[in-house]
């Protein structure tokens, strides 16, 4: 297994680069690599300053680093050889174009600089010819699968196709050579900088169902410039296993988010205003929900009821559609097989439902602990927070501060926890403490000492980490959130107590309500669920900023 930390644009800030990967290997212990993709070198005295300083020696990367080489005429002078050499000591230019291979198998395909719009090329752009020479040697291995990893300085054209919007012009953004290069090489991570956005695309497909054999999935995550000001990612922590020394069964796993081929996508190669059309109508508000809240909460003409439509509505909208009427917006991610959480599933317990948003919705736990005690879920079907888009994020927050809000007025605490294990839709638990049980203080160290007890080590997280630093999608953990912003994590190794959650709240330490840790135990009528819902429906209206929109 190995640990890699992916960085975007550095820039020439070194420094600022290099204290954070210490920061992190402090808490997380070390890392095997750090990739970067985008410009490494800045063209402003300061950062030729800083570079000086580690090509002579004065300070040492504290990783073993590799670059990608110019991707603007100014930092060609800084890469002395185009085939990739040692910089310093633990700087490697990877090269031009070409592939690396660890120790392990682990193997790393990369392409510098942009796409050549002239012959000859200049020194920081590759060319149809690099990319031939890079795949050939690859694709025509009947063995080949694909790569582990593919390092590019340019997006790949279209790879927002059947997925989640990024925030760049996509109709200026990517290379389509970099789209046909990605496709063919199957990489299961694409690492790509240079448009100062962070953007993690749901895992994608390698193959048709029914019609190929099952392939692994391929993730393409964008990254942002280093230190830049809007604080966009510019850092991501992930674990990889070799795909040469991987069971093929756990290699082809398909995640429940996972899309079709974006490379495939019909309307690839359409005209612009055609491609435009396509991406603007990609991520819509929920309005294919089909329950309307507003008639049980009595104000038919409130929030609520301008967004979502009867079932009557959406059915006649079908039938509209089938006689060639405009096609409806495309959904938030589906899952494969029934669940008991997406919103627009069939299986859903829509009584339970206390307030819908855009992205997100709140429902009161089915046997909570409390008659308070609700879950915040994605419309979509997400499986954990760390596989998120950064508008589902935003609103999840926006309901954690409105019930952090909401409880307080009712002089209690609030307590979040999440597991990813054993679940296929993501349900973060919200618990309300009342103030005069105990201190924050008194919860955390319930978490911690049953944790022990159980031989689980959970350790405490700094309050502004992002959870995916720590945990990459696919990771199975247990989280907990305070009400002080402390945050606890513990990555799951082998087995964990399913319940543990509601154990720890349950306790003498904390509730002291032991015999309601089981959620089956607590079970109730649905007319006792129907009518515990409206009671908690009103209540949280003056806290829920859906009204307001």
């Amino acid at each position: 297994m190995h640990k890699i930390l992916a960085c975007g644009d550095v820039e020439g800030r070194l420094n600022a680069l290099f204290n954070r990967v210490q920061a992190i290997q402090k808490k997380t212990g070390q890392f095997d690599l750090l990739l970067c993709v985008g410009e490494f070198f800045g063209t402003t005295p300061e950062a030729e300053a800083e570079w000086q300083l580690y090509k002579t020696g004065a300070k040492k990367a504290p990783i073993h680093t590799y670059i990608l080489g110019a991707a603007s005429q100014e930092t060609v002078k800084n890469f002395p050889n185009a085939d990739g050499c040692e910089l310093a000591e633990n700087i490697t230019y990877l090269g031009r174009r070409g592939v690396f291979t660890g120790v392990s198998g682990l193997q790393i395909a990369y392409v510098s600089g942009h796409e050549a719009r002239q012959e000859p090329a200049p020194a920081h752009c590759f060319t149809s010819k690099d990319l031939v020479a890079l795949m050939t040697p690859l694709t025509s291995s009947s063995k080949f699968k694909g790569v582990d990893i593919l390092l590019t300085s340019q997006w790949p054209r279209g790879v927002w196709h059947y997925a989640n919007n990024p925030e760049v012009n996509t109709k200026l953004c990517g290379s389509n050579s970099i789209a046909s290069l990605a496709d063919k090489l199957k990489p299961r991570y694409h690492f790509a900088a240079l448009e100062g956005a962070h953007y993690e695309r749901l895992p994608y497909r390698n193959h048709v169902v029914l019609q190929e054999n099952a392939q692994h999935v391929s993730r393409f995550i964008a990254l942002a410039a280093v230190n830049n000001p809007a604080k966009k990612k510019y850092l991501y922590a992930f674990n990889i296993i070799p795909m040469k020394t991987m069971d093929p069964t756990e290699l082809v796993k398909q995640p429940q988010d996972v899309t079709e081929n974006p490379y495939r996508c019909p309307t690839k190669d359409k005209t612009d205003t055609q491609k435009t059309a396509f991406s603007a109508t990609e991520e819509e508000p929920a309005n294919q929900y089909f329950f309307d809240l507003s008639k049980k909460q009595g104000g038919g003409s409130r929030g609520h009821s301008r967004k979502r439509h009867s079932d009557g509505d959406r059915r006649g909208r079908d039938e509209q559609h089938h006689q060639g009427q405009p096609k409806q917006p495309r959904r938030h991610p589906q899952p494969s097989g029934p669940c008991w959480f997406c919103l627009a599933s069939p299986q859903v317990e829509k009584h339970l439902v206390i307030s819908i948003g855009t992205h997100c919705y709140l429902a009161l736990a089915k046997g909570g602990l409390t008659p308070r005690h609700v879950l915040i879920l994605p419309i979509g079907h997400y499986q954990s927070v760390v596989d998120l888009s950064s508008e589902v994020v935003e609103e999840m927050e926006k309901y954690k501060s409105a019930l952090r809000k909401f409880y307080k007025s009712k002089g209690e605490r609030c307590v979040l926890f999440e597991r990813n294990y054993r679940s296929q839709h993501l349900q973060l638990q919200v618990v309300p403490v009342p103030l005069n049980r105990c201190a924050t203080e008194d919860i955390k160290e319930a978490f911690m000492v049953q944790a022990q007890e159980q031989q689980m080590e959970m350790m405490e997280i700094p309050e502004h980490t992002d959870l995916k630093q720590i945990a990459p999608p696919g990771t199975p953990y247990f989280y907990v959130e305070l009400d002080s912003g402390e945050k606890l994590f513990y990555r799951i190794q082998k087995h964990f107590p399913l319940q543990f959650g509601r154990e720890v709240l349950a306790s003498e330490a904390v509730l002291n309500i032991p015999t309601r840790a089981d959620w089956k135990e607590c079970k109730q009528s649905k007319e006792e669920e129907e009518e515990g819902s409206k009671q908690l429906r009103d209540d949280f209206q003056p806290y829920d900023f859906t009204w307001d929109e």
